[in-house]
């Protein structure tokens, strides 16, 4: 393993919070002396491309909520986090309305009866856009780290599917299991 002081575990980012908790990222990052947030970008609904609608157990084609955010640590981009959600249960909620969602995703999903019981997660790193170079800051020849993760109800449905594209730079992710 390499010598890393910031090991990242995905636990807190499919719980919901308590009201006046700070939201995962900004408890990470604070844990470690920085400050951590995002910015909101695109918010709306759209066809679900092929790999998320297989995710979702849907149609390729199928309406889907998207939320694109920009994470920021100390106010640089240092990943791209896109989140879908069935428009069968987003539509008409705060999850597609353009602002952030008090308390979360997650703690809204659980209040619409999708408490996230479950979650996949598939990690591979690939040659970074041209987009994705220029928004985190990226060289001409830098990769990406993606991470796209499922949620799933207690019925084993799928509620949400989440692709990161992070800057891979002192990158260093951790999984642990409790069975």
């Amino acid at each position: 393993m390499p010598e890393q002081k910031w090991a990242s575990v995905s636990t807190p980012y499919i719980q919901p919070y308590t009201a006046g908790q700070a939201d995962a990222w900004a408890e990470e990052a604070a844990l470690h002396g920085h400050t951590g947030t995002h910015r909101l970008g695109e918010v709306g609904e759209q066809p679900a491309p092929k790999d998320v609608a297989e995710r979702l157990q849907l149609t390729p084609g199928d309406p889907v909520v998207v939320r694109r955010r920009i994470v920021l640590l100390d106010e640089r981009p240092v990943e791209l986090a896109d989140s879908y959600y069935p428009a069968a249960i987003a539509r008409g909620t705060q999850l597609a309305e353009p602002r952030k969602v008090a308390g979360g995703a997650v703690v809204l999903l659980a209040e619409l009866g999708y408490e996230p019981r479950h979650a996949e997660e598939d990690v591979y790193a690939r040659p970074a856009s041209e987009d994705e170079r220029h928004a985190l800051g990226l060289n001409e020849h830098g990769w990406v780290l993606v991470l796209t993760r499922t949620l799933r109800a207690d019925n084993g449905k799928p509620i949400e599917v989440s692709v990161m594209k992070m800057n891979p730079q002192g990158r260093y992710l951790r999984y642990e299991t409790t069975l």
